[in-house]
């Protein structure tokens, strides 16, 4: 292409110059003429020559396009060429990682397999331990652990116009209980309770069968815990009406404080068969037989079968504190010179508000050192309990009355009394429940107990005194929370007649005047669990 070029530009000037030496023979006309054909022809030759330069530019731009390609294509030859080097040197290494992988793999796979082979062992030995906490689990399902803490503040009071000896007393004392009760089978229900103990006279004991109480007192000293509850209960489950009990268990059978504190538990056997009935009238009917150390109870009347020991162990007859001295074992004959006398032995004083002091009318039977005290009287119990609840409009407010009747069968009269003292009466009323959550009842108790209505040892032992006695009872309870309960109860009692035996009297009491009222006051914290 560059020939033809150069070729046509050195040929327009031969063609000029050809034409540039016309001959002079011609006539200007002529030359004229050719002159302005040379000029039309050198117009279209440069015309041409124009076409041909864009052409060309435009040509060397398409090989100035194919040298860029070509450099490009070259470094891209290049790059590809370091790129597949690259590859193959990474494959080389691939290879050597896949070699070593495959090893790594072979590897794993072995511990892999021992890790299976652990984790089947593990999971049997799991599964084994689910089994054996599952076995726990279901005998812990079983149980229950129950109790309470109750703290008490007590505070007691009696006077009357120029006692001297009269007191008062201000105490605080503790009630711990805590056990455990659960099913041993499908048929059987067994429990386990233990209880803090009483503190009479500052020595702690676990004689009281009527008082789990504690007095804070004796120089902080560790509190008595005993055994309160042991029993197993036999109730199929094919035939639910039959109840059998044996041990030391809580009541299960109908009663008020007039015959039985509660916080005493009776120890032997019971049997009770029981309906249900669909009657609005008549609802249950229950028939129950006990064997509790020295009774047995048939149908609501409970006959104590030689109960004079509870009369020597209450109220023992003791040496005499004096030759002169009745009533009493005398001391023996005095011993050989140089040996020394036995100390005489008095009568236990009475406290100001004990525990359940021997009120009954009792004598000493036998003769010298076989002396024993006994009961005047048989006791067997008969008795009616009417319990009701009434509905009112304010749902958190029913109205509740309990009255009972009892009647002591063997009652027998004593030197000291012109009629035989065996009736009891019981009258509690109470308006509100204890369900929810700051629930508040409001109670009023009335009971008046002769002599040898019951026997004085095992019935409430707040009172003034177990028997011989007119007691009155105001008391609040608010629930706190669901497990909590805050108390107040203002006993107010005195002996019924002072000219009885064992009659209980205000310290020094002058004759011919009643025994003054005495006031308990008692402030109750109560938590269960």
């Amino acid at each position: 292409m560059k020939k033809t070029i150069w070729f046509l530009l050195l040929a327009v000037p031969a063609f000029l110059h050809a034409q540039a030496n016309p001959g002079k023979s011609k006539s200007r006309r002529q030359q004229k003429k050719r002159t302005d054909s040379t000029l039309e022809h050198l117009q279209a030759l440069e015309n041409a020559v124009a076409t041909q330069q864009q052409q060309i530019q435009q040509l060397t731009n398409e090989l100035k396009q194919r040298d860029e390609q070509w450099a490009q294509f070259q470094q891209d030859y290049i790059q590809a060429k370091q790129t597949a080097s690259q590859a193959q040197t990474k494959a080389a290494t691939a290879e050597t990682v896949s070699e070593q992988a495959n090893t790594a793999v072979a590897v794993l796979k072995t511990d892999v397999a021992k890790i299976e082979s652990s984790a089947a062992h593990a999971q049997s030995d799991d599964k084994e331990l689910q089994k054996r906490i599952s076995g726990i689990e279901g005998v812990l399902s079983r149980f229950r652990i129950a109790g309470d803490v109750r703290l008490r503040s007590d505070s007691i009071f009696q006077n009357y116009s120029g006692c001297a000896a009269c007191f008062d007393r201000d105490r605080v004392r503790i009630r711990l209980r805590l056990g455990l009760e659960g099913k041993l089978g499908e048929d059987f229900i067994g429990g386990i309770y233990v209880a803090s103990g009483a503190n009479i006279s500052g020595t702690a004991t676990l004689a009281d069968p009527t008082s789990t109480n504690e007095t804070l007192a004796t120089f902080f000293e560790r509190k008595a815990i005993g055994f309160d509850r042991g029993y197993i209960i036999y109730q199929p489950q094919t035939a639910k009406w039959i109840k059998l009990t044996g041990g030391k268990f809580a009541y299960d059978w109908e009663h008020t404080d007039l015959t039985f504190d509660p916080d005493l538990n009776p120890e032997g056997f019971t049997e009770k068969l029981s309906f249900d009935f669909g009657n609005p009238v008549v609802k249950n009917f229950s028939v129950e037989a006990m064997q509790l150390l020295f009774n047995e109870v048939a149908v609501r009347v409970l006959n104590w079968n030689g109960a004079d020991p509870i009369a020597q162990a209450t109220f023992p007859v003791l040496p005499c504190a004096s030759a002169t001295s009745t009533g009493c074992i005398q001391n023996p004959l005095t011993p050989p010179v140089g040996t020394p006398l036995p100390p005489p032995l008095t009568p236990a004083l009475r406290s100001l508000a004990p525990s359940n002091i021997m009120t009954n009318a009792t004598f000493i039977a036998g003769t010298g050192a076989s002396q024993r005290r006994a009961f005047v009287s048989g006791f067997e119990y008969a008795d009616l309990i009417w319990d009701n609840t009434i509905l009112t409009p304010w749902p958190r407010f029913p109205w509740h009355v309990t009255a009972e009747y009892e009647q002591n069968l063997r009652a027998r009269r004593s030197v000291f009394a012109p009629s035989k003292q065996n009736k009891g009466y019981w009258f509690d009323t109470n308006v509100g429940v204890q369900k929810q959550r700051n629930d508040l009842q409001f109670g009023y108790n009335w009971m008046r107990i002769e002599q040898d209505a019951v026997i004085s040892q095992f019935n409430e032992s707040e009172l003034r005194a177990p028997t011989n006695v007119l007691e009155n009872r105001v008391y609040v309870n608010w629930l706190l929370r669901g497990n909590t309960t805050a108390s107040f109860n203002w006993w107010l009692g005195r002996t019924l007649n002072r000219n009885l035996q064992n009659a209980a009297l205000a310290p020094g009491l002058p004759r011919g005047l009643s025994d003054p009222w005495l006031n308990r006051l008692q402030f109750d914290l109560i938590y269960k669990f």
